[in-house]
C-alpha cells in the first residue's frame, strides 16, 4: 500500500504593517510639495510640472520628492485632494446651521468666493480632471449633483421653493451656472464673480419662490 502524502498545511498570510505614522517633519515637507505643486501646475499646467521641477521649487533633490510620494501622479492626486478638502471645508463651514434657501445660497457665494480668492486651486482642479482618470469629482459627476439637489430640496420642503420644483434638474442648471461663473474668472481675471452670484442668486429666488397666494401662475395662452 502507498505512503500517505502529509496533508499540506496553508500558508499563513503575512499581517499587514501599520501605516508608519509621518513625523512633524516629514508632515511638513509633504505639505510643502503639494503647496509647490499647486503653484506649479497653476503656472505651468500638468504636462509643464515634472518631478525635477517641484524639487527645484521645493529645493530637494528628486529623490527626496520620492521618498514621500512614489510619482509625480501621487504628489499631484495629493495636491488635489488639497484643494478639495480646502475647498468643501470652506462651503461646510459657511452653510453651518443654515437650512432652506438661505443654505443653497450660502454654497454658491462660498463655492465662488473660494475660487476666487483661490485661482491656484481652481486651475489645478481643471487640470487634474483633464490629466487624472480617476477623479471622480468632475463638473456632471453624479456626487456632485445630488448635493446641490439636496439643498434644493430641503429648501422646497421648507417652503422656500415651490412645491413643482424639480430638484435634480434645478441642481444641473445651477452647478452649469456656476462653472460658467468660474471658467469666465479664468478667462478673465476681472470679471466680477461675486457681482455673478448675486445675480445667480437673484435669478433662483424669482423664478423657485412660491407664488403669492391668490396670484395666478397658469401658463400665458
Amino acid at each position: 500500500m502507498p505512503a500517505k502524502t502529509p496533508a499540506k498545511t496553508p500558508a499563513k498570510t503575512p499581517a499587514k504593517t501599520p501605516a508608519k505614522a509621518l513625523t512633524l517633519t516629514e508632515q511638513a515637507r509633504r505639505a510643502q510639495l503639494i503647496g509647490v505643486t499647486v503653484d506649479l501646475i497653476a503656472r505651468h499646467h500638468y504636462s509643464g510640472t515634472s518631478l525635477a521641477r517641484i524639487a527645484e521649487a521645493a529645493g530637494i533633490s528628486k529623490a527626496a520628492v520620492l521618498y514621500h510620494f512614489p510619482s509625480k501622479d501621487a504628489v499631484v492626486r495629493a495636491a488635489y485632494d488639497s484643494v478639495i478638502e480646502a475647498l468643501t471645508g470652506h462651503i461646510g463651514a459657511a452653510i453651518g446651521t443654515r437650512t432652506g434657501a438661505a443654505a443653497l445660497e450660502a454654497y454658491i457665494r462660498s463655492l465662488v468666493g473660494h475660487l476666487r480668492d483661490h485661482p491656484a486651486h481652481t486651475r489645478m482642479i481643471v487640470e487634474a480632471i483633464s490629466e487624472d482618470a480617476e477623479v471622480e469629482d468632475t463638473p456632471h459627476a453624479p456626487g456632485r449633483q445630488a448635493s446641490v439637489a439636496a439643498l434644493i430640496a430641503a429648501g422646497r420642503d421648507a417652503g422656500d421653493y415651490r412645491r413643482d420644483v424639480d430638484p435634480a434638474v434645478t441642481a444641473v442648471i445651477v452647478n452649469g451656472a456656476l462653472d460658467g461663473i468660474v471658467s469666465e474668472n479664468l478667462a478673465d481675471p476681472a470679471f466680477d464673480t461675486a457681482a455673478a452670484a448675486e445675480n445667480l442668486i437673484d435669478l433662483l429666488r424669482r423664478s423657485l419662490r412660491p407664488s403669492p397666494p391668490g396670484e395666478d401662475t397658469s401658463p400665458v395662452a
